[in-house]
């Protein structure tokens, strides 16, 4: 059965649960219990898995009574009442017990799901220093006999080397280790993860001293890191013996370096923290890096060893709603402190090339226009700042507004207000006249006074300005600044060859236009410029997007005629879809549903502090839809010609770059029929 639209499990997502129940020490009856009043709880909330401490139905500080027939006959009986209950519920289970096989005790993961027993994974690497003993008590992994076991009369498999895999949802492997395993220096799941594991997960124990938490933290989001996997960890809580030792109940759920849950520590209270992991997201990443790929290579003898366990995920039915944070904005941090250093970074890492670039070509001035738009704002800004970081005055910038058919009157007070606060060398060249030769050479009917605002007219006013700011270059000896941004790019929304598409050198070039908006706003709150620039700059984010290529109709000159939104819709949604298109590869519908969970309600969820409230929105799903049906089209169809044929500049966030030298290399003949036809196949109207 086809699963709905609105529910995670149909976008590549599962739903993993870590528990931390109370626990009796000596107890595998009451254990029990708490064990399955989480476990029922876990299926409730339509996890896919939930995991525990190690040697929970046990409990962990049992010392030398788990040498004890009647703790060992106990625990069995728990593990059996376990597999019998496990049979109404949605989650794959994984649990602790101390297990005694071929005459010796090892400390085990017992992997249950809908009534069946998968197999066990012995703990491989047994502390035995400081305050552990557990070599006292436990044998390794690596002490095992066979394969396998025997258990109430049937063979399991067991061993470190299991990998239990969801037969029908891709992706879904999970592997098992326990506690110490991961504090060694190459953990079984490192090797699990090489041979396809997604989800690693570790039964722990762990007791807390000062300062482990953030270890413990680090260690578990560095192994999901390294391994590109979810990572999820169960340390022992509430009714764990105190006799030397003190527990917090740490529960951790990671995924490629990022935190997405985490519990309480200290709690007196059972607990059960929640997070979806993206499997897509996982299996798109190892795809894309290399060095993974190789590293399989490098170990494919020990990786063959590996065994599948296969069982038939039953997929939750009916809606599924995602709970995990999706960034409206995923080129900008909400976090302040964030926030702060990836400005700074964006900023040095535009002034530091554009450096390099002046002193490799031994030029001493840049030339740039000016429109009073975010674009050639963000570059002159760059521009003062690498003249100021050279030591250079800043009428080595020679910067020129140049009105046009259609600029706004706003526009161009707010363009000679930027140049005489940044104190550059300004200059103003009316491009009408140049623009009217060209219309009347080439016979457009605007030459005869007709009212023809097409595509020409507006490539016309474009290649004017910009082939003026080369002949300006040819003649100061300087480089033409490129201003145009990686969502325009993105979007083909530029004027190709003699046009804003070209420049000698353009830092804005991997610089969303999102991400520029915010980086004024930065500039603002931090005090980076005097109060006459910072008012400036406040205007020109207030100032609607617009090309400016077509005037009033009806001849108000006042502010911008065009909306590029009614066009190819807003930047922060063609951002978003950006983003997770060429950072990830995601089918459109996918997209469209993480848009519609970023988007859906303006209530819900953090914004970047510096967000003016009014300009806080949000899009229903239909508008979602049809603004990613522009984007699929103009991003995959018409425009990556003008990628093609790209002038320098700098990669500046992890979002990657369009450049076909750096991040996206495409053919400019491809079709976008795929795509728009996955979107309309799957994304409910």
């Amino acid at each position: 059965m086809q699963q709905p639209f609105d529910s995670l499990y149909t976008h590549g997502f599962i739903r993993a649960a870590v528990c931390i129940p109370a626990v009796r020490v000596a107890d595998p009856g009451f254990n029990l219990e708490r064990t399955l009043q989480l476990a029922r709880a876990a299926s409730e909330a339509q996890a896919a898995l939930a995991l525990f401490p190690e040697l929970g139905l046990s409990a962990y500080s049992n010392e030398d009574l788990f040498q004890q027939d009647a703790l060992l006959e106990a625990t069995k009986d728990a593990i059996l009442s376990l597999v019998k209950a496990s049979e109404t519920l949605t989650s794959l289970i994984i649990v602790g017990a101390p297990l005694r096989f071929d005459a010796k005790l090892f400390n085990c993961a017992v992997v249950v799901y809908r009534g069946s027993l998968l197999g066990f994974v012995p703990k491989s690497y047994l502390p035995n220093y400081r305050e552990f003993y557990e070599k006292r008590q436990f044998a390794s992994a690596r002490e095992a006999i066979g394969p396998e076991v025997l258990f109430q009369g049937k063979k399991f498999p067991f061993g470190n080397d299991l990998i239990f895999e969801a037969t029908n949802v891709e992706g879904f492997k999970l592997h098992v280790e326990l506690c110490e395993d991961v504090w060694t220096p190459i953990p079984p799941s490192t090797y699990a993860a090489l041979a396809g594991a997604t989800v690693l997960a570790n039964l722990s124990a762990s007791n807390i001293t000062i300062g482990k938490a953030e270890y413990r933290r680090s260690l578990c989001a560095s192994q999901s890191a390294r391994c590109i996997a979810a990572y999820l960890y169960s340390a022992a809580g509430p009714g764990e013996s105190t006799t030397d030792l003190a527990w917090d109940g740490h529960a951790l759920i990671c995924e490629n370096n990022e935190v997405l849950a985490e519990s309480q520590r200290f709690s007196d209270k059972e607990q059960m923290v929640t997070a979806d992991i993206d499997l897509e997201r996982l299996m798109q990443e190892r795809m894309r890096t290399s060095s993974f790929s190789d590293s399989i290579h490098d170990c494919r003898e020990r990786l063959r060893e590996m065994r599948r366990i296969p069982f038939s995920f039953d997929v939750p039915n009916g809606k599924a709603e995602l709970n995990r944070t999706i960034a409206r904005f995923p080129y900008v941090p909400s976090d302040p402190r964030m926030r702060d250093q990836r400005c700074y970074e964006a900023y040095n890492i535009q002034v530091h090339s554009l450096v390099k670039r002046l002193s490799s070509t031994g030029l001493k001035r840049v030339v740039i226009g000016v429109s009073g738009g975010l674009d050639s704002t963000q570059a002159l800004i760059v521009a003062a700042k690498t003249t100021d970081r050279l030591g250079w005055p800043r009428e080595n910038i020679l910067a020129y507004t140049m009105p046009g058919l259609a600029t706004s009157d706003l526009t161009l007070k707010n363009a000679r207000r930027l140049m005489g606060a940044l104190k550059v060398k300004a200059g103003e060249i009316d491009i009408k006249p140049a623009c009217l030769q060209m219309f009347g050479d080439i016979g457009h009917p605007y030459a005869e006074g007709k009212p023809v605002y097409d595509v020409t007219f507006e490539n016309v006013q474009a290649g004017e300005r910009t082939s003026h700011l080369f002949r300006l270059a040819n003649l100061h000896n300087a480089m033409v600044l490129g201003t145009g941004d990686l969502s325009e790019l993105a979007l083909g929304w530029m004027t190709y060859g003699v046009g804003d598409h070209m420049s000698h050198y353009n830092v804005n070039v991997s610089v969303p236009k999102t991400l520029i908006q915010h980086l004024i706003r930065w500039v603002i709150s931090a005090g980076q410029f005097d109060a006459e620039t910072h008012a400036v700059l406040q205007s020109i984010l207030e100032t609607e997007i617009s090309p400016e290529l077509v005037p009033h109709r009806g001849g108000d000159s006042s502010k911008p005629a065009q909306k590029t939104a009614e066009t190819i819709g807003p930047y922060e949604l063609q951002d978003f879809n950006l983003y997770y298109i060429s950072r990830f590869g995601f089918r459109p519908s996918k997209v469209a549903f993480l848009g519609h969970h970023a988007w859906c309600d303006k209530a819900r969820g953090a914004w970047p502090d510096l967000l003016p409230a009014e300009k806080r929105h949000e899009y229903d799903l239909p508008t979602i839809k049809r603004w990613l049906e522009v984007f699929l089209h103009r991003f995959f169809q018409i425009s990556q010609f003008k990628r093609s044929a790209l002038p320098n500049g700098p990669k500046v966030g992890s979002g990657g770059s369009l450049s076909p030298r750096g991040d996206w290399r495409a053919p400019s003949d491809s079709e976008s029929r795929v795509w728009l036809q996955e979107l309309r196949d799957n994304v409910p109207d």
